[in-house]
């Protein structure tokens, strides 16, 4: 019991000692929205704890979750490759790949080449099936949505939460987005659009949108920039409960 409250009480110093950071009260606030603007490069990145489905024509016993097969799962790997704490997959005949911070498109090429081994023009398919976005807190309906792009819209998302409610604090929306070992926050100003390069906010897979009520007076506050050490569910499980 001493353990958990020294460990919480080491977290929350990180998590309040730094400065509060808004977004939108600088003075060009359009240049610190860049990493929520539209980036025709971005393509998502394989992370650890990623379940993979990997589909080869013709081939279920090297499929695992396949969309190709009949049964649409290997019985011996399951319904999906997990990614585990080291960045490896176990792929049927391959073995161990490293997969961590790789595109779809550069693993998909990777297993490609060394199926070719025993394949003519092999047809692979990859799919990441936990990519998530969290829209949490004054929202009609909070939940984890599954979104199939890597960039999407913090008023596509909204919207399929449901919308906002009417004690939304639009004021001081929190956006949580894991950076390395660290979760950084932003603040934004909804009732502030204009200041947002093409009227738009983008959001990616892993992001986490927290939407106070404005009877949380003091929420801005107590909430720094970066949180570190941490993951981005954990840091959304914190703010929420200073809701």
């Amino acid at each position: 019991m001493l353990k958990k409250i020294i460990i919480s009480s080491v977290f929350l110093f990180f998590l309040f000692s730094c400065k509060t950071y808004n977004v939108l009260e600088e003075e060009h606030p359009s240049r610190d929205m860049k990493d929520f603007s539209y980036d025709p490069k971005y393509e998502y990145k394989i992370r650890k704890d990623d379940k993979i489905t990997l589909s080869v024509w013709g081939q279920d016993d090297l499929s695992v979750g396949s969309v190709y097969g009949i049964y649409n799962s290997n019985e011996v790997y399951g319904k999906w490759l997990l990614v585990d704490i080291n960045g490896n997959i176990e792929i049927p005949r391959l073995g161990t790949t490293n997969v961590i911070g790789k595109t779809i498109p550069e693993l998909k090429d990777e297993i490609k080449t060394k199926l070719k081994k025993w394949l003519v023009n092999p047809i692979v398919d990859l799919k990441v099936l936990n990519k998530e976005i969290a829209v949490m807190g004054e929202v009609k309906n909070p939940a984890v949505i599954q979104v199939d792009k890597d960039q999407n819209t913090l008023l596509e998302l909204v919207s399929k939460a449901g919308g906002f409610e009417m004690y939304a604090n639009l004021k001081s929306v929190k956006i949580l987005r894991q950076e390395g070992e660290n979760v950084r926050v932003t603040n934004i100003d909804l009732t502030k659009m204009k200041d947002i390069p093409n009227q738009n906010i983008v959001l990616h897979p892993g992001d986490y949108v927290i939407v106070p009520s404005k009877k949380s007076k003091d929420f801005d506050k107590r909430v720094s920039t970066i949180i570190p050490f941490t993951t981005v569910t954990s840091a959304a499980a914190v703010l929420i409960n200073l809701l």
